[in-house]
């Protein structure tokens, strides 16, 4: 008797099980797996962590002009943003420029009941009456720091609000700026539920790699006495 050799339109056999393997079910796993993907990536970028890209100035040097840093979506579903973290936030219309200026990104000062005052007879900003080092302030070329600020201020934030500011202080749209410009604290401070999550690190471009911590600076400031 002849050996019989499989035809071209007779399945395959699976290597492990011996049992025939259509090319059917082979591109019916790849769709389920490729739609599987495609749901965790959505609901990651939605509820867990997302990229945000830098478009401005007003962080330098902390996060440069088009550096890429992880939003934690996440972790103020359980806790209110804290003095230091760097967030995420929908910017009040009052604040843009552009339409397309939706999302700002700036440095928690103070939270709802501080009192935010500039300047001490050093210069520095005090919250709560102690003053911060702000050692992550913007530097030129030469090495000399932005001023903390060039406005002198005196506010308590409202319940439910963040005061918030860039490390480049001169070039942010800011609490501080809107504040000047206005005299108002509502309209210089911003919601808390406006914060869509906390940057947690700077992954791009490789060679700028780093954790986003808080500033040691901020673990010397009290609860507000109010």
């Amino acid at each position: 008797m002849k050996d019989e050799q499989p035809s071209a339109d007779q399945p395959e056999e699976a290597p492990e099980s011996g049992k025939p393997r259509s090319k059917a079910a082979f591109w019916k796993e790849l769709v389920v797996l490729v739609g599987v993907a495609l749901v965790v990536a959505f609901v990651v970028r939605t509820f867990l962590v997302e990229t945000f890209w830098i478009p401005s100035g007003s962080m330098e040097h902390t996060l440069d002009i088009n550096d890429r840093v992880l939003v934690n979506k996440l972790v103020y579903d359980f806790r209110d943003p804290r003095r230091g973290e760097i967030v995420v936030f929908k910017a009040p219309p009052t604040w843009r420029t552009t339409v397309a200026d939706a999302e700002f990104i700036k440095r928690v000062i103070g939270v709802g009941g501080d009192r935010v005052v500039c300047c001490d007879s050093l210069g520095r900003i005090t919250v709560n009456g102690v003053p911060l080092n702000e050692t992550y302030l913007h530097r030129d070329e030469f090495g000399v720091p932005d001023p903390p600020s060039r406005d002198p201020f005196d506010v308590v934030v409202p319940p439910g609000r963040l005061w918030v500011m860039g490390d480049h202080r001169s070039e942010s749209g800011d609490s501080r700026q809107n504040y000047v410009n206005t005299g108002d604290v509502m309209e210089a401070t911003i919601p808390v539920e406006s914060v869509v999550g906390r940057a947690f690190v700077l992954f791009w471009p490789p060679k700028r790699w780093t954790w986003l911590t808080v500033p040691e600076t901020f673990d010397a400031v009290p609860p507000p006495t109010n």
